[in-house]
């Protein structure tokens, strides 16, 4: 075998020297990692100042709940600064996840590498098929979902497209909606930290920070 190619344990045959992961890539990534991580402390800060979820238009203390999370009122009046940072960080994921998916589209990164039984899909080591259904699902579904939900708990935004609340039945049911499917995403991230440790989280890190295939020697 050319010494221009190694075949890594964990992954298929590539080319020494060329990046495993291209410069935009690694940047999304890392904006959306760090964004993920900002959202997920200032949603929990949220979620503890009122750790019920409701269906409907409205929902307070002392009114029916659809789920009573095992969460004390701990920071109760005191969300201002996490709604502020879930707001900024939320526009810096969108713009960010909008970017990687303009560029996975146009690149063919979609079909290429995530559809199952297209092109180098089906090369093993790359991505197995649940790992690009999962992508696929959590690119495509749960994050516009989440999108669409956070948008319909702002009153500036429903005045204006009072049909983006409406669809959902009301502020609360947009609230727990996007509960659930950040519960999704949180579910998948725990779930692809574990896969790349399973990996070889050296080599994998490596090459999501400097692009280059990690773990090979001369």
């Amino acid at each position: 075998m050319s010494a221009a190619l190694r075949a890594p344990a964990h992954g298929p045959l590539e080319i020494r020297g060329h990046p495993r992961h291209s410069t935009l890539v690694r940047i999304t990534h890392w904006l959306s990692a760090f964004s993920f991580l900002g959202l997920l402390v200032s949603g929990v800060a949220i979620l503890l100042a009122h750790p019920r979820l409701y269906w409907g238009e409205t929902g307070a203390v002392g009114a029916p709940s659809l789920i009573d999370l095992p969460l004390p009122f701990v920071l109760e009046g005191q969300s201002g600064w996490g709604r502020s940072l879930h707001f900024l960080l939320s526009w810096v994921l969108v713009g960010t996840g909008g970017l990687y998916v303009a560029a996975g589209v146009a690149t063919r990164h979609f079909k290429r590498d995530l559809l199952p039984g297209t092109g180098n899909s089906d090369e093993p080591g790359i991505y197995s098929l649940l790992q690009r259904l999962a992508y696929l699902a959590i690119i495509f579904l749960v994050s516009p979902l989440i999108i669409w939900t956070g948008l319909a708990q702002s009153p500036a935004i429903t005045s204006v497209v009072p049909a983006l609340v409406g669809a959902l039945g009301g502020q609360q049911s947009a609230r727990t909606v996007h509960f659930c499917a950040a519960g999704l995403l949180v579910l998948f991230f725990v779930v692809h930290v574990t896969m790349v440790s399973r990996a070889g989280f050296g080599d994998r890190m490596w090459a999501m920070i400097a692009g280059g295939a990690g773990g090979r020697r001369t």
